[in-house]
């Protein structure tokens, strides 16, 4: 992202949800986005994942510039070259597990890497729940489908999105770790936003906005670490 802003409305009534926000992310790197509420976090994550479009500036994905792409370009995109995790696991529950993990593919009409799909199976576990359907997993379960799925595709980038926010602490951290897992084994690169100092302590490196604005980094954060730096910011 360079130089990034994005304003909701004109004139007094604007919101400048991001202002002028510049970041890059590595391959094969592990990042937590954090803040406070209303810091523009939801609006950073949907603008890098080309889920809104910035007033200004430019993100670039693989040196490609997709600020300008039109909505059919953007879908496609979007399909092949970027994947999602939600707290909502956003399943559709007549399809099995494989059925659901393969869905990015059948959409786009690509053909389905078998080899491929029994390594992420076996990376989330879930190479004896394939046949199964969304209604006779757990959480902790439905999330790991969400999370093949958003791998499935070899995509550059995985944003996920308060992935761990419906699930209880013990299954939130197998998430993180097979998150974590996916960056150091696959090389691939996860953007997470996240409220929780916890969740955030599994990143390799955690950006802090506040006020639309970059508001400081934490390179191997811990727990304690970053508590203190939201501390810090909802006090400003």
């Amino acid at each position: 992202m360079d130089s990034v802003s994005k304003v909701y409305g004109k004139g007094p009534a604007a919101v400048h949800a991001l202002r002028e926000v510049s970041v890059s992310f590595a391959r094969g790197t592990f990042t937590a986005v954090m803040g406070p509420s209303g810091s523009g976090k939801s609006t950073f994550l949907h603008c890098a994942a080309g889920l809104d479009r910035p007033t200004s500036g430019q993100v670039r994905l693989a040196g490609a510039d997709i600020s300008g792409l039109d909505e059919n370009a953007l879908t496609a995109l979007r399909r092949e070259r970027i994947g999602f995790v939600f707290q909502a696991f956003n399943l559709l529950p007549s399809l099995t597990v494989e059925q659901n993990i393969t869905l990015p593919l059948r959409l786009s009409r690509r053909r389905t890497d078998r080899a491929w799909l029994t390594q992420i199976l076996e990376r989330t576990g879930l190479e004896t729940r394939s046949r199964h359907r969304p209604s006779e997993l757990s959480g902790g379960q439905q999330q790991r489908v969400a999370l093949a799925r958003a791998l499935v595709t070899r995509p550059d980038v995985v944003f996920a999105d308060e992935p761990t926010g419906a699930l209880d602490s013990t299954t939130g951290r197998e998430i993180l770790l097979l998150l974590g897992e996916s960056v150091k084994a696959l090389q691939q690169t996860v953007i997470m936003v996240t409220h929780d100092p916890v969740a955030a302590s599994h990143a390799d490196r955690v950006l802090f906005l506040s006020d639309g604005r970059l508001a400081g980094s934490l390179q191997s954060p811990t727990t304690d670490e970053v508590a203190e730096r939201m501390a810090h910011l909802g006090n400003r």
